[in-house]
């Protein structure tokens, strides 16, 4: 078993609902141990569309990095997500932010698939918030430093708990 870091995030539909039937989903493949509140924030790179929903969760799971890509892409297409532009809106994205392996090694990889950790995730409050509600004192393997350091440096602005 390893423990995978999950962001989600959502712009399109019902963005809570999908959000929620995602996690929910993920539970089929493992163990949701932890799982952040919503927060909504402006878009990235193309900001002509609606704000997102983002979170994170730790899932104890079984599959490989490679395999759990598959099945999180399947769930974005399932969801909606056609191939688009680079930061276009999204019913649901999905990206495995980190993976430590049950014996606590942190795996760094790159292939054309898939990087791991995610490479824009230190540069980004909207990753780094929730993510630091449930893992602020995991390490990125490659800067060394805790998701709680790197939140701090990136700050929190624009970052918003969605609220009832």
């Amino acid at each position: 078993m390893a423990t995978a870091y999950l962001g989600l995030g959502a712009n399109l539909g019902d963005r809570e609902a999908t959000l929620g039937g995602a996690v929910a989903e993920l539970g089929g493949i493992g163990d949701v141990v932890a799982a952040s509140a919503l927060y909504e924030t402006e878009p990235v790179g193309y900001v002509d569309q609606p704000a997102f929903l983002n979170a994170c969760v730790a899932l104890r799971t079984e599959l490989s990095p490679e395999e759990l890509l598959k099945f999180v892409k399947g769930m974005e297409s399932r969801a909606g997500r056609a191939e688009s532009f680079r930061n276009a809106p999204r019913p649901l994205d999905i990206d495995i932010l980190l993976y430590v392996n049950d014996g606590g090694e942190p795996v760094v990889m790159e292939s054309e698939r898939l990087t791991i950790p995610h490479l824009r995730m230190h540069e980004r409050g909207f990753v780094l918030v929730p993510l630091g509600e449930i893992a602020e004192d995991v390490r990125h393997p490659v800067l060394g430093q805790t998701v709680r350091e790197l939140r701090d440096a990136v700050g929190v602005e624009g970052v918003r708990p969605l609220t009832g």
